[in-house]
């Protein structure tokens, strides 16, 4: 399949880049001086567009590439993809779903864990000497807490479940109730709040969840309650979460994601009570190829002629 160009948006994983390479005629955005000066002499050449959770395929590009046919983004999000776009266009479009979850899940978990714990300032307080001055004040205890989970879906449904291994209590606000699960359901997230310690925030970023976690949701947790969001910043009004925490009107937050990234409120750094990752939910080795390889899958499906394996349009 040299005779199909890819086009990759942004730089990935250097496995992602290799096995692209070797399939079809790469062609890399970020190499090019602009992305003017790419599409005047690459538009033409492009069938597909591999994008991630930092460049996606907005409707600009779709427009400039008259011969794209799939979009297959190295991520489980879409909100970096112009979904309507693509559905007006013909063009196909594929994630990474169920391969990403037990990560994303795993570290949801280890946020909370970390935020509650004071793990990063229990590790400043050996290195920097001051452990020989006498102990570590006293932490949160996470085992047996009240979780609250906006997003039941996989990865909401996977952090549930391992919340529940540490007897924590589960509550939930999704767009529905579901059937199979003895989860409370909340039918809003301002009551999910009010109802539980700790809420984690692993929804859909849309132009409905967007900010889903205000100022009347983040009061309604309150100055005992940790917030962990692994969804997408923009779930969370970052400028409201950053007075509740610098107020003392929330407890805490375990952070993998933010509203304008890689930039990152300069106050969060100024904050104990908080624990700030890259955006690192699905990165290791493990994971990165496997998301890799089925970003690849669906590309030979899609220019073989056969069902795509992880599709959305």
């Amino acid at each position: 399949m040299e005779n199909v160009g890819v086009m990759m948006t942004t730089p990935m994983s250097a496995y992602l880049e290799q096995q692209l390479q070797q399939r079809f005629t790469l062609f890399k955005l970020w190499e090019s001086p602009s992305r003017t000066q790419f599409l005047t002499r690459r538009a033409d050449s492009v069938n597909a567009v591999v994008g991630d959770t930092k460049i996606g395929a907005d409707s600009e590009l779709i427009d400039s590439l008259p011969r794209l046919e799939i979009v297959s983004t190295y991520s489980v999000g879409l909100d970096k993809i112009d979904l309507d776009k693509c559905r007006e266009r013909g063009i196909r479009v594929t994630n990474t779903p169920d391969v990403l979850t037990d990560d994303v899940a795993d570290l949801a978990i280890g946020l909370a864990l970390t935020t509650l714990r004071r793990i990063c300032a229990c590790d400043a307080f050996v290195r920097n000497g001051s452990w020989r001055n006498g102990d570590f004040q006293l932490a949160t205890k996470f085992s047996g807490k009240s979780v609250g989970i906006l997003g039941l879906g996989r990865i909401g449904s996977a952090i549930a479940k391992r919340a529940k291994a540490f007897g924590c209590t589960i509550g939930y606000h999704s767009r529905t109730k579901k059937q199979i699960t003895d989860y409370r359901y909340h039918s809003n997230a301002v009551d999910l709040a009010a109802n539980c310690r700790i809420l984690f925030v692993a929804c859909s970023l849309t132009d409905e969840t967007r900010h889903i976690v205000n100022r009347e949701v983040i009061d309604a947790l309150g100055p005992g309650g940790v917030l962990v969001n692994v969804g997408r910043g923009a779930l969370v009004d970052e400028h409201e979460l950053v007075s509740a925490l610098c107020e003392g009107r929330l407890g805490g937050a375990g952070l993998d994601v933010f509203e304008n990234e890689p930039h990152v409120p300069e106050l969060f750094f100024e904050l104990v009570n908080v624990v700030l990752l890259p955006h690192v939910g699905t990165d290791t080795v493990e994971t990165s190829n496997t998301m890799a390889d089925l970003v690849v899958a669906n590309l030979e499906c899609h220019f073989l002629k056969k069902p795509l394996l992880t599709p959305v349009i």
